[in-house]
């Protein structure tokens, strides 16, 4: 095909054409003018701790990745692979490309689509064989944006794409959690397992003994019977958290979405201090403004907020273009040469609606009810998300003052052990005090563990619920 310059169309008077259409797509949109509603909750927290005391940071966890905020190697290694692997996390990722796409196609009717063809014909008639040759440009059916209607829906598609994105970024936060409270769960089953085997191996020695002194006359049935059931206790304990930690794997596996080096995992619960640095707190409620799943669902009220503006404009005529413009002649050299004619079509269509306004008027209702809808659900993901961080800040004003008690109380009841069992060995004191002393230190030990796991999974909550989780790059990245 010849090829078409600009010099082929250099006579098309299209100007004035632009002109009024960037004059008349000016109009303003009518949807609401947007403001943000006042915070449904309290200014702050009843059990807001205090930073100087705490040693807690003042800044916004939101701005602490959770690489800063977990020192264990081991674990951020886990959740970068989870990031990448875990399916349940790349069907959300794949939502928002569909959002993004939604957007891209509904903003390509706010730009005029342009046309170039080159085109001809021969035909034959009473003996006599006529050619026309034409080159043109032009658009088609383009409708002018008087009333901002496609503006609207562009803004509402927008935005639509905006709450999707936070709504991927509010899942990566929340499979960070996931994540780290299995693997912390999987380290509670360790330490659990361990326990249980040690006191497996401690009851076996004391039913040795038992036995021993059963020989000997100086213990009775009740005894060896007592020793025997400290010991197939700890036994199935055993049995059960070996079950729960290969439990545990599986469910991690799943999270993560593939195979991973078994260094990666824990042995045991580890320290608070060397699992996580200080918990940032925030220090009023309006920080809950910035959390993905609030920000997903302003943006969702944005979204009907916009649509409010297309029904709005739907009562307004709407002017449709058609108009090409181009050049023709009998041969197809005067095309490329310049010397061909010039044509050009211009088809303006203006559209009332009449005998619609019922479906229009219900079209808006439709539209102001999904806007007070989504009003609703902004403002009550707010509140949602207040209780969650209400709840971890009062678990965590009482969790170091447990921990602290249930300390203590392991080493009484391990000392209690120690010296009880000693006397039982010498003769002094009866089996049954041994046997009691015994139970209540495995009781505390069990007790102290699982305390544990809640100190650390409070603390990864309570960041979870301020917002933070993610780099600023990996935000930037999702907002794409």
């Amino acid at each position: 095909m010849p090829k078409v310059t600009m010099n082929t169309v250099r006579n098309v008077k299209l100007l004035p054409i632009a002109g009024a259409l960037i004059l008349l797509a000016g109009c303003s949109s009518l949807a609401p003018d947007y403001t943000r509603s006042e915070l449904p909750v309290p200014a702050t927290w009843q059990n807001q701790p205090d930073a100087d005391s705490q040693g807690l940071s003042n800044q916004q966890a939101m701005q602490v990745p959770f690489k800063h905020f977990i020192k264990d190697t081991r674990l951020t290694q886990v959740i970068d692979l989870a990031l990448s692997n875990n399916r349940s996390l790349r069907q959300t990722l794949a939502d928002v490309e569909a959002a993004r796409a939604s957007y891209r196609i509904q903003r390509a009717d706010l730009v005029p689509q342009l046309d170039i063809g080159l085109s001809g014909n021969r035909s034959k008639a009473s003996g006599n064989i006529n050619s026309t040759y034409e080159a043109d440009v032009g658009l088609s059916g383009y409708e002018i944006d008087l009333f901002g209607k496609n503006r609207s829906l562009s803004e509402a598609q927008m935005e639509a794409y905006l709450a999707s994105a936070e709504t991927a970024k509010a899942a990566k936060i929340a499979l960070i959690s996931e994540i780290a409270n299995a693997w912390l769960t999987l380290a509670a089953d360790q330490s659990a397992l361990q326990l249980a085997t040690e006191t497996e191996s401690n009851a076996q020695q004391t039913l040795a003994i038992t036995q021993k002194r059963l020989s000997l006359g100086v213990d009775s049935q009740i005894d060896l019977a007592n020793a025997e059931t400290v010991y197939h206790s700890a036994r199935s304990d055993s049995a059960l958290y070996t079950t729960q930690v290969a439990q545990d794997l599986n469910a991690l596996h799943l999270l993560v979405g593939q195979p991973f080096d078994e260094n990666l995992l824990p042995d045991a619960l580890p320290d608070s201090e060397n699992l996580v640095t200080d918990v940032p707190a925030g220090l009023s409620s309006s920080v809950l403004l910035q959390r993905p799943d609030v920000l997903a669902a302003e943006h969702n009220l944005k979204s009907a907020n916009a649509n409010i503006g297309a029904a709005r404009a739907a009562f307004f005529p709407s002017l449709s273009l058609t108009t090409t413009g181009g050049v023709a002649s009998s041969v197809l050299a005067d095309i490329l040469s310049g010397g061909a004619s010039t044509i050009w079509t211009l088809a303006p269509s203006l559209t009332l609606p009449i005998f619609d306004s019922g479906a229009n008027d219900a079209s808006l209702a439709y539209s102001e009810a999904q806007q007070r809808k989504q009003l609703a659900a902004y403002e009550y993901a707010i509140q949602t998300a207040f209780s969650e961080v209400a709840d971890a800040l009062a678990r965590r004003a009482t969790i170091q003052a447990q921990l602290n008690a249930e300390e203590a109380l392991v080493n009484a009841a391990s000392r209690s052990y120690s010296l009880s069992l000693a006397r039982y060995q010498n003769g002094v004191d009866s089996f049954q005090n041994t046997l009691e002393a015994q139970r209540t230190m495995y009781s505390a030990k069990q007790s102290l563990i699982s305390t544990r796991q809640t100190d650390l999974t409070n603390r990864i909550t309570l960041y979870r619920v301020l917002g933070g989780g993610l780099a600023p790059s990996d935000s930037e990245n999702d907002q794409g």
